[in-house]
């Protein structure tokens, strides 16, 4: 069945609360055709997870096909940077040369790498906060949540402090390509980014070669000089994806955890009272309204899902957020609990493209959420938030408190 009625990415409504639609896309079947972005929609729990560990699935195609034989028309020449950016970085290569890759940047996120940037998150937390306690509140995307994952990915990745300003809006303008049916005016912002970003870490790199400094770009300039087979461009393309996956998921974490909390007072009381509970209400945060609402993957074998044969060369969108509300997976999906111990949530993915940074991402939410909520105790809501048009990395455009 064409699932439109129920699944609208581009509207406005839809994004504020895609829950209904989605409750009324599990109730009719377990995959749905979109015509407009000419994909399937696997909205159960059980199906995306399974789907993401299963290698008949591929985040590309280009390892085993051209276009031509895969039954795709390649992409605009126009388009050609973005791609080639996109292409080389671990969430779009498929094994050996993801297995290959992943091993190398793996060693920065071992927990003992992790554990040793615990002092770093903290300050970095502990700074952010003040600036907003010194003004009595204002945006906490922007002065808090942007701010701290932002930094703390290019600490590791050895990028000056004075261009880090430059990193949020490169990202911004790289990850509008990953929504559906991006339009001519998103891919040319996007391949800008991807043509300014690319020179700004050529340059960064050849200056770790003559300069190596303690940090992430020199030691998989080093790898590649002990033998590993690293070329430049998965090097540029490898530290844009660990910024671009470093922060949005957590800056939207983040905000969207808070307006959940705002919006169901005894669950904020009760984190107040008890800071414990800090580790299960992130858990359930990312579950309760999850930042990354869709992962796309190619069908590079035949599959079959509740007795529809979806064939190689379609795509599958694989719909976290419903995912997320499923009954099936989770007690009671639309109720906010802080508490909830069961949390199969599939928040960082699963299989070969799980998230390396989840670890961190978990310090950096439990530092600023246990920040805000020692020091900014009274802390409320001034204005009702407004999303941002895109839904497949879905965020508020602002969230205005008071302290």
């Amino acid at each position: 069945m064409d699932a439109s009625a129920d699944f609208d990415p581009w509207s406005p409504r839809f994004v504020a609360d895609p829950y209904p639609g989605y409750a009324r896309l599990r109730a009719s079947g377990r995959v749905h055709w979109f015509a407009p972005s000419r994909q399937w929609l696997v909205p159960h729990h059980a199906d995306v997870r399974a789907l993401l560990r299963d290698r008949r699935l591929g985040r590309t195609y280009l390892h085993r096909f051209t276009h031509e034989e895969f039954g795709r028309t390649p992409p605009p020449a126009a388009h050609e940077p973005f791609h080639v950016l996109n292409g080389n970085g671990l969430l779009d290569l498929e094994a050996p040369d993801h297995t290959r890759i992943r091993r190398l940047v793996s060693q920065a996120f071992t927990p003992r790498t992790v554990e040793g940037l615990e002092p770093t998150v903290r300050r970095l937390a502990r700074e952010l906060v003040d600036d907003l306690l010194a003004e009595g509140g204002g945006d906490l995307i922007a002065t808090v949540a942007e701010p701290l994952p932002v930094a703390v990915i290019a600490e590791m990745l050895g990028i000056p402090a004075a261009d880090r300003a430059l990193l949020r809006p490169w990202s911004a303008d790289i990850c509008g390509m990953y929504e559906l049916n991006p339009d001519e005016e998103t891919a040319g912002r996007a391949v800008r980014a991807s043509l300014e970003f690319s020179a700004y870490l050529r340059e960064l790199i050849a200056d770790r070669r003559a300069r190596p400094a303690d940090d992430l770009i020199s030691a998989l300039i080093a790898a590649h000089d002990a033998g590993d087979r690293l070329t430049e461009q998965e090097m540029v393309s490898t530290c844009v994806l660990l910024l671009n996956a470093g922060h949005e998921a957590s800056v939207n974490t983040a905000g969207n955890g808070w307006w959940a909390l705002f919006r169901h007072p005894g669950q904020l009381a009760a984190l107040r009272a008890d800071h414990g509970l800090l580790p299960t209400a992130i858990e359930e945060l990312i579950r309760y309204d999850t930042p990354l609402q869709l992962f796309e993957r190619w069908v590079l074998d035949d599959i079959e899902i509740g007795g529809t044969v979806i064939p190689r060369g379609s795509e599958v969108a694989l719909l976290f957020g419903s995912a997320h509300h499923d009954p099936a997976g989770f007690h009671d999906p639309g109720r906010l609990d802080i508490t909830r111990s069961d949390n199969p949530h599939l928040g960082f993915g699963a299989g070969i493209h799980y998230c390396l940074g989840a670890p961190l991402a978990r310090r950096e939410l439990i530092a600023v959420f246990g920040e805000l909520l020692r020091r900014a105790p009274e802390m409320r809501l001034v204005a009702e938030p407004e999303w941002k048009p895109g839904f497949v990395i879905r965020g508020l455009r602002e969230l205005l408190v008071a302290c």
